[in-house]
């Protein structure tokens, strides 16, 4: 445990960081799979539905610096392309 009362105070702030960061991380995960239950359900416009709230929450992520722009790219490029498979 920390000793210094800065050192406290910034305890404190990493772990609320940490549990925002975790919740948007989270979010994020969740709005992807979204899309692919949609897409295993063969519903076109629930999938482009989703799709649009996974890509706020992917730039969401990228612009707080929770992952790589390259994450956010490939994973829309991903979620696009099933998308479009549908038929």
């Amino acid at each position: 445990m920390p000793q210094i009362k800065q050192q406290k105070k910034r305890v404190l702030t990493n772990n609320k960081a940490h549990k925002r960061n975790v919740s948007a991380k989270s979010a994020m995960k969740t709005s992807i799979k979204k899309v692919l239950v949609a897409v295993e359900a063969n519903d076109k416009e629930a999938a482009l539905a989703a799709y649009k709230a996974a890509c706020s929450k992917l730039d969401s992520a990228v612009a707080k610096g929770l992952k790589h722009k390259n994450y956010a790219a490939n994973q829309k490029s991903r979620l696009a392309k099933a998308i479009n498979a549908i038929q």
